[in-house]
């Protein structure tokens, strides 16, 4: 029927007679109103709604005159039925078709519950595989995993996978033996894997027990060009970790740096397929620095640094002050150098300096500010890139990418913080945030997780002329993680077996406590203890930490399936475009940390608990 048909003569003729059947007229009108125009021709409502003919006036007119009261009412009320009918019969159609979803069920207590679970990893020790390439008593680690797992219910343990060890017999000489036992171990115990690429030196740092150097033949280009490594004013080179000088510099049997640690990734995803196909190995922290963190090694103990020195900066090989000069000239500035002995020595305070000094300071002007922010380019740079290689020798496999950033909380409250900028963070007080454009170089890399360390420290624990901040520290590094969308995490920096540490974490971990209704609006992806020794199975000691890994995990037992807790793993995808240096230097505009609770609701207990371990302790001593 063409849409502006006309209407047949019985519809009139029993339309004109008061409506003997209003249902049977209201059904064909529904008829002739889903019935679809044609393309070419426009809607023409009037004619959808009145029983006139197009045709020209005849004598006998199809409907009675408009100016009939009566019959305009019954011609209304007509409409309106149709309509009713129309929407009705719309609507019963579109239930048949999408029945209305079945409201979520209601989550248990148990579910709300694990919404605020934190995992909690626990840090093998520095020498669990040996020089040799073997694992360091395999039965009594076995036996401490069990331990763990069992009576602790940790989640999981991390391992370095040292550089130096694996490929120590020769480029692309790669020995993974000792690695694939130690996994297997961990994961008959039912254990989790963090697996840290750890492509610098054990020795020389706070808490660092053995000696693992680099690869033998990496030492042995050192030697006949040690400007590989960074080197301090005074030209002292420090062998930890090569220098971001040479990542575009093939020195090594023809290789790159970034070459070398992109081959040595593919080569632990090709002989760990088993272990990551099947979950174990869940994180992947890549090493970027010395002791593994993103930053330059400006405060070595091996070099006679001691807490609470500003260190150096440590840019003075050829091929960095090579970098500086063609950048400087390419600001128009090609008179401007490296900063000279008025930035200091390793165990001076800021005021000691002319470069960190509050009053003229040369941070602040002109070419400090040039010097500072094209240090902590490079490091952004390096870290950029490897995480790249990472994402690309791991692509498709379900696990998240990581990296460390040093907790440096020395000086914090000094306006420069003169010892996070020798390190490569350009921090300063109210003027420039360095730890946001970590992060949202992170966040491209599929979301990589920002580790971060200092977690157990508080302030009232630091020497006042130290003028340190680790608790102020700690929240502007999370927030920053948080602010640009990527996953925080945080571990311990030095070893702690005190409720007061444990609890400090525990805030951390949840800055603003437990959520009985469905989770906090923050909590970190995992915490990681370090670390894992003797002295931690001691009987009072792991009672605190078994205490403190129940109540990070909302005192429920520990979950085995990280999506029941909203970390579902899946397959790691390739990283975004590049980031522009413009776009990350928009990140450091300071902004006000999120707020954090004052004391976790969570604690392990505080004073009296500590009392108590201490006659335990007392007691254990005496009688076993």
């Amino acid at each position: 029927m063409a849409w502006h048909a006309k209407v047949p003569n019985d519809i009139c003729q029993e339309f004109t007679g008061k409506t003997k059947n209003i249902a049977r007229i209201a059904s064909l009108l529904h008829i002739m109103m889903t019935t679809s125009p044609p393309s070419s021709q426009p809607l023409r409502l009037q004619q959808r709604w009145t029983c006139r003919s197009r045709a020209a006036p005849s004598p006998a007119p199809l409907l009675p005159p408009p100016e009939t009261g009566r019959r305009r009412r019954l011609v209304a009320d007509s409409q309106k039925t149709a309509a009713s009918l129309r929407v009705r019969a719309i609507a019963a159609e579109r239930e048949q078709a999408s029945p209305l979803p079945e409201p979520p069920p209601l989550l248990t207590e148990e579910e709300k519950m694990l919404a605020n679970y934190v995992p909690v990893y626990v840090m093998l020790p520095l020498g669990v595989v040996t020089t040799e390439n073997e694992l360091e008593d395999a039965e009594g680690l076995r036996a401490q995993l069990r331990r763990l797992r069992r009576e602790a219910g940790v989640d999981g343990v991390m391992a370095d996978v040292w550089w130096g060890i694996v490929e120590g017999a020769g480029p692309a000489r790669y020995e993974w033996r000792a690695y694939r036992e130690l996994f297997r171990v961990a994961q008959e115990e039912g254990l989790k894997v963090q697996a840290i690429m750890s492509f610098h030196a054990c020795g020389g740092n706070v808490g660092d027990a053995v000696t693992i150097p680099l690869p033998r033949w990496v030492r042995d280009v050192g030697d006949d060009d040690p400007d590989v490594y960074y080197t301090s004013p005074g030209g002292a080179r420090n062998q930890e970790y090569l220098t971001v000088g040479v990542d575009d510099r093939p020195l090594f049997h023809g290789r790159t740096a970034i070459q070398l640690y992109a081959d040595f990734m593919k080569s632990f995803r090709e002989n760990m397929a088993d272990f990551l196909d099947s979950g174990l190995i869940v994180d992947i922290e890549v090493g970027l620095g010395p002791a593994g963190e993103l930053r330059y090694p400006s405060y070595p103990e091996s070099q006679g640094w001691e807490f609470p020195g500003i260190g150096q900066f440590q840019c003075y090989d050829k091929y960095l002050e090579e970098d500086f000069r063609a950048a400087a000239t390419e600001a128009g500035h090609p008179e401007w150098e490296l900063p000279d002995d008025a930035a200091g020595e390793y165990n001076d305070t800021p005021e000691d300096t002319r470069f960190f000094a509050v009053d003229g300071g040369t941070y602040l002007t002109e070419a400090g500010t040039f010097f500072l922010t094209w240090y902590s380019n490079k490091l952004l740079e390096h870290g950029d890139r490897v995480l790249d290689e990472a994402n690309m020798a791991f692509l498709g496999c379900n696990l998240k990418l990581a990296a460390k950033v040093s907790g440096i909380h020395w000086w914090y409250r000094h306006p420069s913080h003169a010892a996070e900028l020798a390190a490569g963070y350009y921090n300063v007080a109210g003027r420039r945030d360095g730890y946001r454009p970590i992060a949202r170089m992170l966040a491209r890399h599929d979301g990589a997780v920002l580790n971060f360390t200092c977690a157990e420290m508080r302030d009232s624990e630091q020497p006042p002329e130290a003028m340190s901040s680790p608790e102020r520290l700690v929240r502007q590094a999370l927030s920053a993680a948080w602010r640009e969308g990527v996953e925080a995490a945080c571990e311990n920096a030095l070893s702690r077996y005190d409720r007061r540490g444990y609890n400090q974490m525990l805030l951390n971990a949840r800055p603003n406590g437990v959520d009985p209704g469905g989770g906090p609006p923050r909590r970190v992806a995992a915490v990681t203890y370090l670390r894992l020794s003797d002295e931690l199975l001691t009987a009072s000691n792991f009672r605190a930490f078994k205490t403190f890994v129940r109540k990070m995990h909302a005192d429920q037992d520990c979950c085995s399936d990280p999506a029941r807790y909203g970390r579902p793993m899946r397959p790691l995808e390739r990283s975004g475009p590049e980031v522009a240096i413009e776009r990350l230097l928009d990140a450091t505009a300071p902004e006000p940390p999120y707020q954090f609770d004052g004391e976790t609701d969570m604690s392990v207990g505080g004073g009296l608990a500590e009392l108590i371990d201490w006659v335990f302790h007392k007691v254990e001593w005496i009688f076993c």
